[in-house]
């Protein structure tokens, strides 16, 4: 009876350790699942890329949210880079300006040519064990191109010249592409009224705007004529 009695409370030990296993597993992916949920919340903003008749216009609002709380309403959510190219992003704030600086190192290894870039800073974004880490979504254009590249390794081009990311990415994408098409509106107009449009609809989006662009007559590495620190652009008409 007595080994019996032994490999019973072997037995009873085994279960309690399974069962164990089985919980720490629940909790870590139960934290895992509210991780990826304050990821997601982190893009509770929106930047909008319109291009149109060799006009490219970045912009976002300046609205940065915590829970339930907005922290600040004028923050710069879009730059001008190097070799004339501007960009904006979603996300971590931190995070997202090494990415610029990263995307600046791959400018200069391939002047002029973004597209590589691009790639190259997705590639090392999605391999490098420190880039994996970081929160953000970024939209970045040129003269002749503009990306979407996130840390999945996806570099996205759109198709019709505008793209949006954030909480009120889609509706301002939708917005400007119902505008597009519309001849007396200019890429900048375009960017306004979609915008306003958005920050009407999401509650994480204000109407603090501030712009970049490259205009026609923009040299390569030139900024002279970007519209920049219009904060009071989304004000104006609705």
């Amino acid at each position: 009876q007595i080994p019996w009695r032994a490999m019973l409370r072997r037995a009873a030990k085994q279960l309690a350790t399974c069962a164990f296993d089985a919980a720490t597993a629940r909790g870590a992916a139960a934290s895992s699942t509210s991780r990826t949920f304050s990821s997601s919340a982190a893009h509770a903003t929106t930047v909008l890329c319109v291009r149109k008749d060799g006009e490219v216009v970045v912009m976002a609002d300046g609205q940065v949210t915590l829970g339930s709380q907005v922290i600040k309403p004028n923050v710069k959510k879009v730059r001008r880079l190097q070799g004339g190219v501007v960009g904006g992003f979603a996300g971590a704030t931190a995070d997202a300006f090494t990415l610029f600086e990263r995307l600046e190192m791959k400018l200069e290894e391939h002047p002029g040519q973004l597209t590589r870039a691009a790639v190259e800073l997705a590639k090392a974004w999605r391999n490098d064990k420190y880039l994996r880490r970081l929160e953000a979504t970024m939209v970045v254009a040129d003269k002749h191109h503009t990306f979407q590249i996130t840390g999945g390794g996806d570099v996205i081009e759109p198709h019709d010249g505008v793209i949006g990311i954030g909480s009120g990415g889609p509706y301002a994408t939708a917005a400007a592409r119902a505008l597009v098409d519309i001849d007396e509106l200019d890429a900048l107009a375009i960017a306004k009224k979609a915008m306003n449009i958005a920050a009407d609809t999401c509650v994480y989006t204000n109407h603090n705007f501030i712009i970049e662009s490259i205009g026609l007559n923009d040299e390569i590495g030139g900024g002279d004529a970007a519209k920049k620190g219009d904060e009071k652009g989304g004000k104006e008409k609705k």
